[in-house]
């Protein structure tokens, strides 16, 4: 890659205005493999002033313009697919495969989602005598996180470029190499120069200078719950919106009419898919009390059938955690299920015995969980399930609402209308019922430490306009 120690600014790539490199660690077997360049504030200033020039012309753009900029992303995106898959499973441990078809093809949806949008939102409409007009917001500043970094990098530059807004991005720096490659994309498609800049860096380098920018209308993070909290009191002072997607604990309850094999079966698979690195994953499994020690049969079983390697691995179902840190956080967790008198079904601390090298988890099953546990109250983000017996499903929808997150929520029932019944008692932006396919159309984003706003579609674009009332518009007779 040859822009790897550059960032994209004003539509060209550029040195940083001081040198500072990090290494890139293959979480697989934990060697260094390629370098970036760490930004500064001097670096964000410059991006910023870019994105402010641009915004005087691209932000009164036409809807046709601004459609035919973002399928020219999209054509250069499908050609460069394969070299984003490997970026990506380079970096963060993806499995080859999954990275292909889950974490590039699910931006190249949001992309071809925000363009379906375009053709038919409405960003004016009449109010009697007034005209209510939907504008862009202005420059805005993303922060994208590790573990699906083409989904939220595409669900931020997709309605920020529908909108009209100009952008300055900071993908995270442990999974860096797919955002340069996604720069380049935007240079190939020909995106007008200071529409899209990239500047790599950490959150004290570059995360506080872009949150805390006079010049930066917006800023929409996602990440922890605790960046989250940074990045909202950075951007405080200049009184800027902050749409936050953060953390989450997820709760998946069990009706005692369900199919208990398939729906624990599945429930495994949605905890561990990405390695467990999701934060809508479905952690917390709500079963039955009298059928509690069957669920935790079948998690077993389940759970024994994942393969554990590194990405390029033939075999690999379950790829290693992102980094050291993350392994760490895990495996204090695991232990700390131990301690606190869970029962281990299968999985446990340590790295799987046939691999001594990389960050690499064994999936995971505690059952006889307890709703004070550690293990049933804080984000793991791994291959770690917790499986907690309840006696009511009034009893589980309040131990499930019971959480400062509220990101997500799954239900499992035969009976559709009792499903749909404790939906609506959910407190969190998504609940999904028996485990529906996913749906680029379907707003995204959390309740309470979860976070604020909407992604996806038109929730996205949304969050990207300002609203303009212009009275008098229509003359009076």
């Amino acid at each position: 890659m040859s822009h790897n120690l550059q960032f994209y600014i004003d539509g060209a790539w550029v040195d940083p205005v001081v040198p500072n490199t990090l290494d890139v660690i293959d979480p697989s077997n934990e060697d260094v493999f390629a370098q970036i360049s760490l930004g500064s504030k001097a670096d964000v200033d410059k991006a910023v002033a870019a994105a402010k020039r641009a915004f005087n012309s691209f932000g009164f753009t036409s809807v046709e313009e601004r459609l035919d900029i973002l399928n020219r992303v999209i054509e250069v995106y499908k050609k460069r697919s394969t070299d984003l898959a490997l970026a990506v499973s380079r970096e963060m441990g993806a499995p080859r495969q999954m990275a292909l078809d889950s974490q590039v093809g699910v931006g190249l949806a949001h992309l071809e989602k925000m363009a379906e949008t375009l053709k038919t939102f409405q960003f004016r409409h009449v109010k009697g005598s007034s005209l209510i007009v939907k504008e862009p917001i202005g420059v805005v500043g993303l922060i994208t996180p590790w573990n699906w970094p083409l989904n939220q990098i595409t669900c931020k530059v997709g309605p920020a470029l529908a909108a009209g807004c100009t952008m300055v991005l900071k993908p995270s720096e442990i999974a860096p190499l797919d955002a340069i490659i996604f720069a380049e994309i935007i240079d190939e498609a020909g995106v007008p120069k200071g529409v899209f800049n990239l500047v790599n860096g950490d959150g004290p380098g570059v995360g506080q200078a872009l949150s805390s920018h006079p010049d930066v209308d917006m800023m929409s993070f996602t990440g922890s719950t605790r960046a989250g909290i940074l990045v909202a009191k950075a951007a405080a002072d200049t009184v800027k919106r902050v749409h936050q997607e953060l953390g989450g604990k997820s709760a998946n309850i069990l009706f005692p009419d369900v199919d208990l094999a398939r729906a624990v079966t599945k429930g495994v698979a949605g905890c561990f898919g990405n390695s467990g690195q999701s934060c809508n994953a479905p952690t917390r499994m709500f079963v039955p009390r009298d059928r509690h020690d069957e669920a935790a049969g079948y998690a077993k079983v389940a759970a024994e059938k994942f393969v554990v390697g590194p990405a390029d691995g033939a075999n690999t179902k379950l790829g290693p955690v992102v980094s050291q840190v993350q392994f760490d956080k895990i495996q204090d967790l695991i232990q700390a299920g131990i301690d606190e008198g869970a029962t281990l079904v299968a999985g446990g601390p340590g790295r799987p015995a046939e691999l001594n090298r990389g960050y690499y988890v064994r999936p995971t099953v505690f059952a006889d969980v307890t709703h004070d546990m550690r293990i049933a109250r804080e984000e793991i983000f791994g291959p770690v399930l917790a499986i907690l017996p309840y006696d009511t499903v009034e009893q589980a929808v309040e131990q499930a609402n019971d959480t400062v997150y509220g990101l997500a929520s799954y239900i499992q029932a035969k009976d559709i209308q009792k499903a749909r019944d404790v939906a609506a008692r959910m407190r969190s932006g998504n609940v999904y019922i028996n485990y529906p396919t996913w749906d680029a159309g379907l707003p995204f984003g959390g309740y309470k430490q979860s976070g604020n706003g909407r992604e996806y579609a038109e929730y996205g674009l949304e969050d990207f306009l300002e609203i303009k009332g212009i009275a008098g518009y229509e003359a009076a007779e």
